[in-house]
């Protein structure tokens, strides 16, 4: 995974994600979608087979870089939840 920032500003991050799918891109944005100081939050992909995430940011207030970065952490852990208690149940 490569991640590149594209363009920021205040309010507005964009960043690019190179080896990544709508997986994590869709994960990360409904946590995002979670926090009351963002105002815009998705992500594209230009083309199916070829394409490189670019996943946008616009927030209300703070900065977007840290609510990504709150945002991710959040999926991380949400992930690890889930691992615990489908290992407990696989076995």
């Amino acid at each position: 995974m490569e991640i590149n920032i594209l363009e920021e500003s205040k309010n507005r991050l964009v960043v690019e994600i190179k080896g990544e799918s709508h997986a994590l891109c869709n994960a990360v944005k409904t946590e995002l979608w979670n926090n009351k100081k963002v105002k815009i939050t998705g992500y594209n992909i230009a083309h199916p087979l070829i394409g490189v995430p670019k996943l946008i940011i616009e927030t209300e207030s703070g900065n977007p870089k840290d609510i990504l970065m709150e945002a991710v952490k959040n999926v991380k852990k949400d992930s690890e939840s889930f691992l615990k208690a489908f290992t407990k149940i696989a076995k």
